[in-house]
């Protein structure tokens, strides 16, 4: 697997999980400094954090782990892992528990906000601040049907041929969740890196097959215990920057968000997609330093 240096320019860190597997982590900034845990969903890893961890890292303590099966971090088969929402939730307990985190800051795109919610609805006392990108950590509103594209890899053969042999999601994520401009090929290559084969890219496909629909899928009842009491974090403050040209987390998404969180402040990028980040980065790094101020 090769990244740019120039890019991610980031010392490695590993973490052995209690299962057997390894997550690769980044850990940059103060030590002494309030930590930052920034959680990336699917087909990312921690390379989408880049700039905005080296926007924080001189004030404060920057984490961003890759999930199992993503960037760096080991790919094991099904029977070694289970890749499914709660191994996912107890994964960061445990890198939470090894680094000694309180006082986080969550920022979460993506899987990253039902994995981090997860994680936060069990110990909601540790999180201190959200900032949240186009991203859910509740069932799917009512109001939304999960889009075509993402039914035919979650439910099908094909769907799953296209996602593990073609490279076609997150491929195809470099150019249809930008809208604002068009990703630079070294940047479309970092994304797309760790996923350079059949079995690297299957956590891609299990991501898209663990999205919770119904009673019926394992990650439903996580999904919706957690949905239900999102509320509790209100008395903290929220960032919500929003992409309004995702396709997939939508108004109906943001909507919901605000409900549960109504004194967030919100931030939409009329322009921009899924990657936000990646259409917006100089406005996101600037409101999220302005929003984490002089906390240290």
């Amino acid at each position: 697997m090769k990244v740019s240096e120039e890019l991610y320019p980031f010392e490695p860190h590993w973490l052995q999980l209690p299962g057997g597997a390894r997550m690769h982590y980044v850990d940059e900034g103060r030590r002494d400094a309030s930590p930052v845990l920034m959680l990336h969903g699917n087909p990312t890893w921690s390379f989408y954090w880049r700039r905005l961890i080296q926007a924080l890292a001189a004030t404060h303590r920057v984490i961003a782990p890759d999930h199992v099966g993503c960037g760096k971090s080991d790919k094991p088969n099904d029977d070694e892992y289970s890749y499914q929402l709660r191994q996912r939730i107890e994964d960061i307990e445990a890198l939470v528990e090894h680094l000694g985190l309180e006082n986080v800051t969550l920022v979460l795109h993506d899987w990253g906000g039902m994995i981090g919610m997860g994680w936060a609805h069990r110990h909601p006392r540790l999180v201190s601040r959200l900032v949240l990108l186009n991203t859910a950590a509740f069932p799917m509103p009512s109001s939304k049907r999960l889009p075509a594209a993402l039914r035919l890899a979650r439910d099908t053969a094909v769907g799953a041929v296209l996602v593990r042999g073609l490279n076609a999601f997150a491929r195809g994520a470099t150019r249809l969740a930008v809208t604002r401009r068009k990703l630079p090929k070294e940047v479309r290559d970092g994304l797309c890196a760790p996923y350079d084969s059949w079995n690297n890219r299957r956590a891609v496909l299990r991501f898209v097959q663990d999205i919770p629909l119904s009673d019926a899928d394992p990650s439903f009842s996580i999904v919706r215990d957690v949905g239900e009491r999102l509320s509790q974090f209100n008395d903290r403050p929220v960032l919500i920057c929003w992409g309004d040209r995702d396709f997939v987390f939508d108004d109906h998404f943001l909507n919901r968000w605000q409900e549960v969180l109504p004194n967030a402040a919100v931030h939409r990028f009329a322009d921009c997609g899924h990657y936000v980040l990646e259409d917006a980065p100089d406005e996101i790094e600037a409101l999220v330093r302005e929003f984490l101020g002089t906390q240290t």
